[in-house]
């Protein structure tokens, strides 16, 4: 797979959008607990979680399906991740769900962080964030 080069990085789509950035920095298809709480936090470490060869977080890139918190012993959240890669071939595979299990397990309150790899549904580009296809100039 070819490394792809952005056109602007993140911080130039935030400048560009001003309030706007992060209504259409959400993917179409992520479930998320947008009202709980820890949400903010775990969104905010989540996208320092960058795909090796696409130069945009895993968030914006679609990445992650489905994010649910449940409450979990001694008062912690446990935390249970779905997410996918943007081709089984994708030469970090094994470590992804390390790397995004590390981003959400430092949030205060959170206890247990499982994040899975699903296939279904196969990954494509129209679940990008709008964000995500601005910093690569796609437009669909």
């Amino acid at each position: 797979m070819m490394k792809t080069e952005p056109l602007a990085d993140q911080e130039m789509v935030k400048q560009a959008l001003g309030d706007e950035y992060d209504e259409l920095a959400m993917p179409p298809n992520a479930e998320v607990p947008k009202d709980h709480p820890l949400w903010q936090a775990i969104l905010k470490n989540l996208r320092e979680v960058y795909d090796p060869e696409i130069p945009v977080n895993v968030f914006e890139l679609g990445l992650i399906y489905r994010v649910i918190m449940k409450e979990g012993k001694d008062g912690a959240v446990d935390v249970d991740v779905k997410m996918t890669l943007t081709s089984p071939a994708c030469p970090v595979a094994q470590e992804m769900p390390g790397m995004v299990q590390a981003a959400i397990l430092p949030v205060a309150g959170i206890g247990d962080v499982d994040v899975e790899i699903i296939w279904e549904p196969t990954w494509d580009p129209s679940m990008m964030a709008e964000t995500a296809k601005l910093q690569l100039n796609m437009f669909m």
